[in-house]
């Protein structure tokens, strides 16, 4: 039987604000555990919230950057349940008025737009965290430092139909919070983390199979690899004639599968009533628009600008926009070297390369947008070939020095474009190897590559390459 896989994710961000969203707890992550809490955050009895409003900000930001509704009037609710890491036994989110509704996200799989609907974006108080030592002596350490740290949670539709329709839909919600700076997406600390719930159903039907939700997955391969493995496992079940179970599963990266955790939860288990401790967020339709006007441009428009006035290819953009400081980089670099398409090869093949190599980021490269439009402004004038300009962007990059041009002066790496001087290494080099000359006349043209290669040996690389070319041919062919 053909089945139908039906995806739809729980994306839970942390907020960059720097204290709780109901206290003035710090949110520092690494601190020593149970340094930043308070009554309020540890749940003691008479602690009152009170409701931090760049978490409203932030939330009204997510919300207008993914097209959803702001709602004027939304409610928080306590949502029960009992757990070591839990220290009310509740937890302060919203149920059925949150924030933000009604919105979507467009992405790209293999070339085709599909898009994505969320259902909500609410706010919530992220739990607590449970600690378990390396020599599993049955002991659990609670850190309430991550008690009460603001959440958005995003709930999108079931409108995903692959682990690679969901793995896209990640990275774009993601970029877009990190855009929009009010997450750092760190999914190996857990400040940007989602739940999966998959089902499948035969092609044709309209009712939608029974869902395991997935937990545990911290990057986008584990996401793709437990959404995968999930649908192999229902599948398996459904043609052996068996019965998938609603259920919470935890996916172990370690041995590529995932286990069973507990019976899926449903609304009405959390027993949700609204908060009698905090009052309904109003939000003014002045206070939405002004947030709407200070939203930067956002990642996929940016990717339509790259294409349109920069005239890069889909898969040039969309490197480039993976962050906002390297598309920023990028901007600043064009604008300084005059040629984008240069400047975008450059930073795709040997930047990135050599930050992914130092584990580096943009933000730390140590050659400047400046400096690198003025390497490549070498390369265009004719002071210096390609290949000597790896060599000069190396130095730089390991050296932090931004003067191409003073390290070309220093280490004589000037290109030599002296016709006549060239004319007598080519004439050396031809005789020096009579019988790749001999094959070349023969027809055996792949010999020419070779000599190119014997004098920009003779040069050290210096030889200008269009010039070195139109002399081997016209002492070839002549």
């Amino acid at each position: 039987m053909n089945f139908e896989v039906v995806i739809g994710l729980e994306v839970h961000a942390q907020l960059l604000t720097k204290t709780k969203i109901f206290c003035s707890c710090s949110t520092t992550f690494g601190d020593e555990p149970n340094a930043n809490t308070c009554p309020v955050c540890t749940g003691l009895p008479g602690a009152l919230p009170v409701l931090n409003r760049r978490v409203v900000e932030y939330a009204i930001r997510a919300g207008l950057a993914t097209n959803c509704r702001i709602a004027e009037r939304s409610v928080f609710a306590r949502k029960n349940y009992f757990y070591p890491d839990l220290p009310k036994g509740y937890q302060i989110s919203q149920y059925d008025l949150p924030i933000c509704e009604d919105g979507f996200l467009d992405i790209f799989v293999d070339g085709e737009q599909k898009r994505i609907g969320i259902t909500r974006i609410h706010m919530e108080e992220d739990a607590g965290k449970l600690v378990h030592p390396d020599d599993y002596s049955g002991v659990s350490y609670v850190d309430y430092n991550r008690a009460c740290v603001p959440l958005l949670e995003i709930v999108s539709e079931p409108d995903m139909r692959s682990s690679a329709e969901a793995v896209a839909y990640l990275k774009g919600l993601r970029d877009i919070l990190m855009y929009l700076e009010i997450c750092d997406g760190n999914m190996e600390e857990g400040s940007f983390r989602c739940d999966a719930n998959v089902s499948i159903r035969p092609f044709g039907q309209e009712e939608f199979g029974i869902r395991a939700e997935l937990k545990n997955m911290n990057s986008f391969r584990n996401v793709q690899r437990a959404i995968d493995y999930e649908v192999e496992r229902q599948r398996e079940i459904l043609e052996q004639g068996g019965r998938v179970i609603q259920e919470t599963r935890l996916w172990d990266a370690d041995q590529n599968i995932s286990r069973s955790m507990r019976g899926k939860e449903e609304a009405h288990d959390y027993r949700y009533f609204p908060d009698p401790d905090l009052l309904p967020v109003v939000v003014e339709p002045s206070w939405i628009e002004a947030v709407r006007k200070s939203l930067p441009e956002l990642p996929q428009a940016k990717r339509d600008r790259f294409m349109a006035e920069y005239g890069l290819p889909a898969a040039d953009a969309d490197i480039l926009i993976g962050s906002r400081p390297l598309a920023d980089y990028f901007e600043a670099a064009a604008a300084a070297a005059g040629n984008a398409k240069m400047v975008s090869n450059w930073i795709l093949s040997e930047l990135l390369r050599r930050l992914n190599d130092d584990k580096g980021s943009i933000e730390s490269c140590p050659v400047s947008p400046a400096g690198l439009a003025g390497l490549l402004k070498l390369i265009e004038n004719g002071t210096i070939s390609g290949k000597i300009a790896k060599q000069v962007f190396a130095a730089m990059y390991a050296e932090g020095n931004d003067d191409a041009a003073g390290i070309v002066k220093a280490r004589g790496l000037v290109q030599i474009d002296d016709r006549q001087a060239l004319e007598e290494i080519v004439r050396r080099v031809l005789a020096a190897h009579p019988d790749e000359v001999e094959k070349f006349r023969q027809g055996k043209t792949k010999v020419f590559g070779f000599l190119v290669g014997q004098v920009m040996r003779e040069t050290r690389g210096k030889a200008n390459p269009g010039l070195v070319n139109e002399l081997l041919r016209r002492e070839l062919e002549g």
